[in-house]
């Protein structure tokens, strides 16, 4: 479930980019998906959590869909951006010996501000206040599982459900 959810907000998300028209303000542009993105990075956890390794095979399949159902200068936009921020932060949520809900934040707070940065070169729309309102905006949710999660520990239900001890 979650590695269909993951791919399934790469292609909603680049949708969004592709169908919404960008927003001008004194500071620069920024586009209105960028409030949108901040799930794409926690559902990557929560599907590697699930399913390890394989949550690349997602990221691949979102990029490709999102190539034929968005359009190909943003799905390249994206594939650019995931391919380098999203493997900070599935090298840093892998390498990272802590409570999940620490390797959420800290996965993102490296990966969030490379995946705004690199993305936004890609779509001829980057400016500094872009890359701030998208990496708020992907750190809100970060954040709130942390928030949400007090303690890094996960019911005794769940770490069953995930084969954990």
């Amino acid at each position: 479930m979650w590695l269909s959810a993951y791919a399934a907000s790469v292609v909603g998300v680049n949708i969004a980019f592709d169908v919404l028209p960008l927003i001008e303000t004194p500071w620069g542009v920024v586009p209105p998906a960028a409030v949108l993105v901040g799930a794409v990075f926690v559902l990557r956890d929560f599907a590697q959590r699930v399913v390890g390794h394989w949550v690349l095979f997602g990221m691949a399949v979102g990029v490709a869909l999102s190539y034929w159902l968005a359009s190909p200068y943003v799905a390249l936009a994206s594939a650019a951006a995931f391919a380098v921020s999203e493997l900070v932060d599935w090298a840093v949520y892998t390498l990272l010996r802590r409570p999940f809900r620490e390797r959420v934040l800290a996965s993102s707070l490296l990966g969030v501000p490379v995946d705004s940065a690199v993305f936004l070169l890609g779509i001829g729309a980057f400016s500094w206040f872009g890359v701030a309102v998208m990496t708020l905006a992907k750190l809100a949710v970060a954040v709130a599982v942390y928030l949400l999660r007090p303690g890094g520990g996960d019911s005794v239900v769940v770490r069953e459900a995930l084969g954990e001890k």
